[in-house]
């Protein structure tokens, strides 16, 4: 059943009360927290207290308090997949919304600074699709998913550009995507080997350094403010969550082969995959483009 623009407006609200007192929940458990930890560092000073239920007390309300976290990081993925929903159903039915460069640009950038980060639980790795650790190889992007995409363009020349899934054929197992470019809003059936899901989490460098790419990696970085990938190096790793990597892109024009670092967020750098062209860029050399 089609999801009407009042029905999203109501949905999207109750789940903005829910975080509303999730938040609310979250205060009267850190401060319920802050003092079993005062008594338990008291307890460290003191020869006759036992220290042991104190700890136990202290970690069950830790876990409460992650518990309720995570309840309103699931409320925000909620509200994300709803305008997500009936911005594809606003696409099916024609209803084509003119953006101009510059917003398009912001788009691109606010999308992977609100990717979700990857908050697992003790012991837990790092999923599919965090960071730099690719899908499974039985993996389908889902309608709406943005992926990476080796697209002919007007001179029939394969590019890596960034694209949107309108449907997977099923029968022909191949990939129906739309260019993310306003100006271009070209259309590609690609077969999935044509077609690279990005990251659905970005990897936090100080727990799970594993799912970043190494330094002096070779990879598929989206240049800025363009809405195509380019062979790139991996100068310098993000140190927190909320960095970006710093790569170096190919481009003949300078003596080196590679120009001077440049930031690019965690869900636009992937893993390297050459095109037909060989030993060139995984979408052309930047001194060409």
């Amino acid at each position: 059943m089609p999801l009407t623009a009042e029905s999203a407006a109501q949905q999207i609200q109750d789940r903005l009360k829910d975080i509303q007192q999730h938040i609310h929940i979250v205060d009267e458990e850190r401060r319920r927290a802050e003092n079993s930890i005062s008594s338990l560092v008291r307890s460290l000073h003191a020869t006759n207290q036992k220290v042991k239920p104190l700890l136990k007390a202290s970690l069950m309300e830790a876990s409460q308090e992650e518990a309720t976290i995570r309840a309103a990081l699931a409320k925000i993925h909620e509200i994300r997949s709803i305008r997500n929903e009936r911005r594809i159903q606003a696409r099916n039915a024609g209803n084509k919304e003119a953006i101009r460069r510059g917003a398009l640009m912001k788009m691109v950038q606010l999308s992977a600074q609100t990717l979700p980060l990857f908050v697992g639980k003790l012991g837990e790795r790092a999923p599919a699709l965090c960071g730099c650790i690719p899908a499974e190889g039985n993996y389908v992007a889902k309608v709406g998913d943005n992926v990476a995409a080796l697209a002919k363009g007007i001179d029939e020349e394969e590019n890596w550009i960034l694209a949107e899934v309108v449907q997977f054929l099923h029968r022909q197992n191949k990939y129906d995507v739309i260019d993310i470019d306003e100006e271009q809003k070209d259309r590609h059936v690609l077969s999935k080997r044509k077609v690279i899901p990005l990251p659905l989490m970005r990897a936090n460098p100080e727990t799970d350094g594993h799912a970043l790419f190494p330094k002096d990696t070779v990879v598929m970085a989206l240049y800025p403010q363009t809405t195509c990938f380019y062979k790139a190096i991996v100068h310098r790793l993000p140190q927190t969550a909320t960095e970006d990597y710093e790569v170096l892109f190919e481009d003949s024009s300078y003596l080196n082969g590679y120009a001077e670092p440049l930031p690019v967020a965690q869900r636009y750098v992937i893993a390297y995959r050459p095109t037909k062209k060989g030993a060139g860029s995984g979408s052309g050399n930047l001194s060409s483009a």
